[in-house]
């Protein structure tokens, strides 16, 4: 397909546009640069400007372009400089097929990626729920029937099987911690849970039971098939990452969990002091092409592709000259300056709660870490 782009156009308010984009391009930048099959729209932001998050901005200042958050393999990228006018935009060209070229394939990042899903608490324990296993079994394995209660389906219909993984709370009293806001409760991942929905590890941050629930955090473990409707529905167990037991829930499946591709943006608005609060498959810290959760979501005005800086929390240290000398290392501390930890963008929104890959990172991030907004 043949896009034409026209010049851009004169006029004050665009004018300063135009020079507030560039400005953000690295002083080694080319003329010109061909997309390529393969390249990431954060690799080549980070290839070409100095604040990557800003690249739809910088379309945005070209009123002629049809869609600033789609760009093409074969597209041409000018980086021109003319005279003291910098330009950046698309030229014509004859584009290869395929899809618009993403942020981070996802393909990339699949080993990161659970489908996850934030719900109410009461929606949770409303849900159907696995209740036994064909011939008496503890646990259910692909292949095998497993029997539910509260279920309405028709026979071939299929279900999502989750498990309940964080309770994620508001929570302000939180002293000397400086963990902002939210707390997530882990859950205990051993549990058998006839009719309940979760149970709460006791061994958790110190917060346990307080502060408004805001959301309860489920991981989809299988998949099944309904067999049989009834009281009590029959199902077929067609595939799952963990054993199904006692208790687990069944929601509607949710065939496209991730979109298929998203651009990376800064912050509409800013939320009031987000956090970092949860990590997959970690325990105390990630980096790059990891996942973490953040205290804002779609009510706060956050949507896919937001881009966040994270601020490392900086340590308390003991304030040595400060202190008596006979009694040093034992009196005055000091809190070190927060420091950039790296960058994340959102990917999947809800309510209260926001899932980000960590696009790059100078040091490990930790729970509690500070979320604002890009320079």
């Amino acid at each position: 397909m043949i896009k034409k782009f026209a010049m851009l156009l004169g006029g004050m308010f665009f004018t300063v546009a135009v020079y507030a984009a560039a400005a953000q391009l690295r002083p080694d930048h080319p003329d010109t640069y061909t997309v390529r099959k393969g390249d990431t729209l954060w690799g080549i932001s980070a290839r070409f400007l100095s604040k990557p998050w800003l690249w739809p901005e910088i379309w945005q200042a070209n009123p002629q372009v049809s869609n600033p958050h789609k760009i093409y393999p074969g597209d041409v990228l000018n980086l021109s400089m003319s005279g003291n006018s910098p330009h950046l935009g698309l030229q014509p060209r004859v584009r290869e097929e395929g899809e618009p070229i993403t942020a981070i394939p996802l393909n990339e990042l699949r080993m990161f990626l659970k489908d996850t899903r934030v719900l109410d608490p009461d929606a949770v324990e409303q849900s159907p729920y696995v209740v036994g296993f064909e011939e008496g079994r503890l646990r259910a394995a692909p292949g095998q029937k497993i029997y539910a209660r509260d279920l309405d389906a028709q026979p071939g219909q299929r279900f999502a099987i989750v498990r309940p993984t964080h309770r994620f709370r508001s929570f302000k009293d939180v002293g000397t911690m400086d963990r902002g806001s939210f707390v997530a409760d882990p859950l205990d991942s051993d549990v058998s849970m006839s009719n309940s929905p979760w149970h709460e590890d006791s061994t958790n941050n110190g917060h346990f039971g307080r502060g408004d629930s805001r959301g309860l955090e489920v991981t989809v473990v299988g998949t099944a098939e309904t067999l049989r409707a009834g009281d009590t529905a029959s199902l077929i167990l067609v595939d799952s990452t963990l054993e199904i037991r006692k208790g687990d829930r069944l929601l509607p499946v949710d065939d496209a969990p991730y979109d298929p591709y998203f651009y990376p943006h800064a912050p509409k608005s800013m939320p009031s002091d987000p956090r970092v609060i949860a990590f997959s498959d970690a325990l105390d810290a990630v980096g790059s092409r990891q996942v973490i959760a953040i205290s804002a979501g779609s009510a706060d005005g956050i949507d896919n592709g937001t881009t966040f800086t994270v601020m490392s929390a900086g340590e308390t240290i003991p304030d040595d000259v400060a202190s008596n000398s006979e009694r040093r290392g034992t009196g005055r501390s000091v809190k070190l300056p927060d420091e950039f930890g790296g960058h994340v963008m959102v990917f999947r929104t809800f309510e209260h709660v926001s899932y980000a890959l960590v696009m790059d990172s100078l040091r490990p991030l930790h729970k509690g870490d500070r979320v604002v907004a890009p320079e």
